[in-house]
């Protein structure tokens, strides 16, 4: 999101700070870095190392339309204030945020392999994910390609795989007829979005061709699916398949 949240984020940070968190910019690779929101204990004190943790991590995965904070900020601040012990971790995905690369991959599973890769330069090897909708098919896609990461999911208003099938049914339901003039309308509210350009590109590489879909349900089995019967954008109807295994 854009120039809104310039004003916001001094605030946002110390809210963040107040709760124990901290911003934290994490180089994947040259040309490539991604904003996390971080337990500040988990700082080492040059901001080189990351302090090892024993409380099980928690990452929060964000949406389209927000970065990560600005998705997760009330259910981050109800966990961090209730007596359950975890870290817990905000990520922002490539161009949301501060986050940014100059590589011209836009898929799922490069904003998989980053977010693994950003991770594991905290000292993170093995968490719990929460995902919506966009967040959620990255978090999917990240399951698929570190499974020894991912310990459980929490998936809310996605699908597994934006194939074309779903892609069409699910557009045809809200009245579009593709994602980038449903997500980021060519109004004046447009200067609401930084980055459109990358993003949408990231629209345009997330919808795959059904023969070329690589996730199936038996990937997971410890996933927790959150849908609204009456999802107006993923009807079940529209993602059918769509049955993670749960416990």
């Amino acid at each position: 999101m854009g120039n809104i949240f310039v004003v916001m984020n001094p605030i946002l940070n110390g809210v963040m700070k107040a709760a124990g968190m901290s911003s934290q910019l994490v180089e994947i690779e040259p040309g490539t870095t991604m904003h996390f929101y971080v337990p500040t204990k988990s700082i080492h004190p040059n901001n080189k190392l990351p302090n090892k943790s024993s409380k099980p991590a928690v990452v929060f995965v964000h949406g389209f339309v927000a970065n990560g904070i600005i998705n997760w900020l009330f259910q981050v601040l109800s966990l961090r204030a209730s007596c359950l012990d975890f870290d817990v971790y905000v990520p922002d995905l490539l161009f949301f945020g501060d986050s940014i690369t100059t590589r011209p991959e836009r898929s799922t599973s490069f904003q998989a392999e980053c977010l693994a890769k950003g991770m594991m330069k905290l000292g993170v090897e093995k968490f719990s994910l929460v995902g919506l909708s966009y967040g959620g098919m990255v978090g999917f896609k990240l399951a698929q390609l570190y499974p020894h990461m991912v310990e459980s999911m929490v998936m809310s208003s996605t699908v597994i795989e934006m194939t074309e099938s779903i892609s069409n049914a699910s557009l045809k339901n809200i009245g579009f007829t593709n994602w980038p003039d449903f997500l980021l309308p060519k109004t004046i509210s447009g200067v609401m979005f930084s980055n459109r350009k990358e993003k949408v590109e990231l629209l345009e590489a997330l919808v795959v061709s059904d023969k070329d879909a690589t996730i199936t349900p038996s990937n997971y089995s410890q996933c927790f699916e959150l849908m609204l019967q009456k999802d107006a954008l993923f009807r079940t109807d529209a993602s059918e398949g769509y049955n993670p295994s749960t416990k």
